[in-house]
């Protein structure tokens, strides 16, 4: 009987945190959330010992995260013969491993007795373990309980003051409350979790009414072109189809002339041939350039290290004299999927994942590139844009940033829709302008209020012109202060619910 009860409970946890994914953009059923961290809350109040809790957690995460990841094992299914078995594999694995972070949250409200402390610091624990998700191994800082509230763009403005893991805390102390009535049902409870669920939405919706109201901006002069080939995957590095898609490149660029553009943007790896070293490709480029017009494409380069040519993930800028003027090379790279960690130390058995994943090296982190006549701006390449107050050059802030990507490899899924959203939040957090250039989308413009100004849609051939506004940023208290503010709320609640558990009340009952 104990064993079966054992079960169910995993079970049912596991289905709790794969039910919660339907909260995830691009579905936004946001309502689900209630009933998932509220039921994991009741299972964590009724755990009677720390193994109980960490079981708890462990499998709300292992569903949670297991289906929330799932469009990642598309990228195998390129190489279907080669790569296709690991397909359950990923999906297991991203469960197993990133579910460890849901059980640490529950240990830490397992550590108050009281349940309104242990609701408090369920809330504040995911949220400190989303940030150290955002490091640990390198980091991967994705599905951010915050990114929920993506189905309307008033709520994501909190983001502009304490980033997304304060809208993540917000999430959490709201969807969380229906368990402080579940557990004790009177009407005093009613009132106060009815306040928890709604107050901290409302003062968010609130602020982002008054943040985004009379926000037009007149245009400027500049105007950028965008460039969407929507190459298929198995087609972008084939050997027969590598001039016909650096081909397919210059004709969207060029499309209807390019005399009145400052900028064209192509999307990562775009040139199958590294420009740094091919003249003649970048003599091509340079031929549909106009006097004033610039080129920023995605492309390899090397570098010898340890007597060995390494790859670079780089953005060139190409000027109409085909004249590289100005670089970046990607700082975070991607474990397993531009290097292996410990490669040379994995069984045989794995060797053919590790022979058709590059070994990159890492740039030198986030930089602001200057040039005459246009913004100043930064680049984040595909990944790095995921990295919340990761992506701009501390001491010397651009006006602009361009993300570079390549979303082909996870199909039509929730991955390239989620990246989208990852972009928006950035663009709110440091209230800078985006312009996001993606193989096969989604390629957009966004402003530095999150507003989607412009955009090419997944799988769409085309290239969009865009006319950028005369306000391209604006310093945000995030930008600032960074992970600070965030945390110190997190601290804020732990204190909270320390004094709660120690029957201290913040407020005399006389």
């Amino acid at each position: 009987m104990r064993l079966w009860a054992i079960a169910h409970r995993k079970l049912t946890c596991f289905l709790l945190g794969a039910a919660a994914v339907a909260a995830l953009p691009p579905f936004n059923f946001f309502p689900i959330l209630f009933i998932s961290f509220s039921g994991l809350m009741l299972f964590l109040g009724q755990a009677q010992k720390l193994r109980e809790a960490f079981s708890s957690g462990y499998w709300f995460g292992f569903g949670f995260f297991s289906f929330g990841l799932s469009w990642i094992g598309n990228a195998l299914l390129i190489d279907v013969q080669t790569l296709g078995w690991l397909y359950p594999i990923a999906f297991l694995a991203s469960g197993a491993f990133f579910g460890l972070f849901s059980a640490a949250a529950a240990m830490i409200s397992f550590a108050f007795k009281d349940f309104t402390a242990k609701y408090l610091s369920l809330a504040a624990g995911w949220t400190l373990l989303e940030w150290i998700r955002s490091f640990i191994l390198t980091g991967f800082p994705w599905n951010l309980i915050g990114t929920t509230l993506s189905f309307d763009l008033k709520l994501l403005q909190g983001a502009s003051i304490f980033g997304t893991y304060g809208l993540s805390l917000c999430v959490l102390l709201s969807a969380s409350a229906p368990a402080l009535w579940l557990k004790e049902k009177n009407k005093k409870n009613l009132i106060s979790t009815a306040c928890l669920m709604i107050f901290p939405l409302l003062i968010l919706y609130i602020f982002g009414m008054v943040r985004l109201h009379n926000s037009q901006i007149s245009p400027s002069d500049y105007k950028i072109r965008i460039v969407q080939p929507s190459i298929p995957q198995n087609m972008k590095w084939n050997s027969s189809s590598l001039e016909n898609n650096f081909q397919e490149y210059l004709n969207l660029s060029a499309q209807n002339g390019t005399q009145d553009l400052d900028l064209i943007v192509w999307g990562e790896t775009a040139s199958p041939f590294p420009l740094e070293f091919s003249d003649k490709h970048r003599q091509m480029i340079a031929d549909i350039l106009s006097e004033e017009t610039l080129l920023a494409a995605g492309s390899l380069r090397f570098k010898i290290q340890d007597g060995r040519r390494r790859p670079q993930n780089s953005m060139l800028l190409i000027n109409n004299k085909g004249d590289i003027v100005a670089s970046y090379d990607k700082s975070h790279l991607v474990p397993f999927g531009e290097y292996i960690p410990f490669r040379r130390y994995l069984p045989a058995s794995l060797r053919p994942v590790t022979n058709v994943i590059a070994d990159f090296i890492a740039g030198d982190g986030p930089k602001t590139i200057n040039i005459p006549s246009f913004p100043s701006f930064g680049v984040a390449i595909c990944y790095e844009i995921i990295f919340p107050h990761k992506i701009i050059a501390p001491n010397n802030r651009p006006q602009l940033l361009l993300n570079l990507t390549n979303d082909g490899w996870y199909g039509d899924s929730a991955g390239p829709r989620q990246h989208l959203i990852a972009t928006q939040m950035r663009a709110i957090e440091e209230g800078i302008s985006i312009i996001r250039a993606a193989n096969s989308g989604i390629s957009a413009f966004i402003n530095h209020q999150g507003k989607i100004l412009g955009r090419l849609e997944l799988n769409q051939k085309g290239n969009l012109d865009i006319t950028l506004p005369q306000k391209l940023e604006e310093q945000t208290l995030y930008s600032r202060f960074g992970n600070l503010i965030p945390l110190a709320l997190i601290i804020i609640i732990l204190l909270v619910a320390t004094l709660k558990n120690s029957g201290i009340t913040l407020i005399s009952k006389k």
